[in-house]
């Protein structure tokens, strides 16, 4: 079986892949120090109540935080016996070379999104990532990551608006019962959300004229539902795209080592 890992700025993802479905996916907060004896006490009391046998004979990891891989590496050679295929490695390749400026460092989260994108929907995408971060990934034709955007997260957005401004209160997005709020938290609502409707509609609408071609938008991440839901702004939603996009570049390495 398959250790699917993604660790982003805020969250860490574990998934298990069994060839054809996620058997569990468990989630912990990203935290640098922890070690790799940390992560298998974690990792193993809570795949009990899942009463899956731990039969894992390879991982991958997707990570936006450098610092934290080595001890992921540690965990997967410690306890499962074997070298993890880490994304943005030279060793790991990719179904589709990115195309962006020389010397470019692209984030694995985007190359996978990516891959799991175009596996699942063909070329000609915006992937908008609702993360710590709120991406906008181009997909071309053949799969290849082309570029994008970045905007500040929805919740970075809020923390920083609570943190700057004394008087005004720490609040959970929403959508507001009405655009013109009639106390605080409606109105820091209200300028929230439908101020990322108006930013993801705008950025995609100026990649689509860009290049000139019809385009699908495809989201993912935590607060994709809650815009899904409430405004017609993506072609379709997408919660597991990051890990099946692990287990497309996994897959890729593994036929192409053969």
């Amino acid at each position: 079986m398959l250790l699917a890992i993604d660790c982003g700025n805020t969250n860490t993802v574990f998934s298990i892949w069994d060839g054809e479905k996620f058997l569990c996916t468990l989630r912990t907060s990203t935290h640098h120090a922890r070690t790799a004896d940390a992560y298998f006490t974690w990792f193993s009391t809570l795949i009990k109540h899942y009463e899956i046998d731990l039969d894992i004979s390879e991982v991958i990891i997707s990570s936006t935080v450098p610092r934290v891989v080595f001890n992921l590496r540690v965990f997967a050679d410690r306890f499962f016996n074997c070298r993890p295929l880490v994304v943005g490695k030279p060793e790991c390749r990719l179904p589709v070379e990115a195309r962006v400026d020389e010397g470019t460092i692209v984030g694995p989260d985007r190359l996978v999104n990516t891959a799991g994108a175009f596996d699942r929907h063909g070329g000609d995408l915006i992937v908008v990532d609702f993360g710590t971060a709120t991406t906008f990934d181009v997909v071309a034709s053949d799969g290849a990551y082309i570029g994008g955007v970045i905007a500040p997260g929805v919740n970075l957005s809020l923390e920083a608006l609570h943190n700057a401004a004394a008087a005004l209160p720490h609040v959970d997005i929403a959508k507001p019962l009405a655009v013109i709020g009639t106390n605080t938290v409606a109105c820091i609502q209200s300028g929230v959300f439908w101020g990322y409707v108006g930013l993801v509609r705008e950025i995609c609408d100026r990649i689509k004229a860009e290049r000139d071609r019809p385009m699908q938008v495809i989201a993912t991440g935590g607060l994709a539902p809650l815009f899904q839901q409430s405004v017609d702004l993506f072609d379709c939603f997408e919660e597991d795209l990051t890990m099946h996009g692990l287990t497309v570049i996994h897959k890729y390495n593994k036929d192409t080592a053969a």
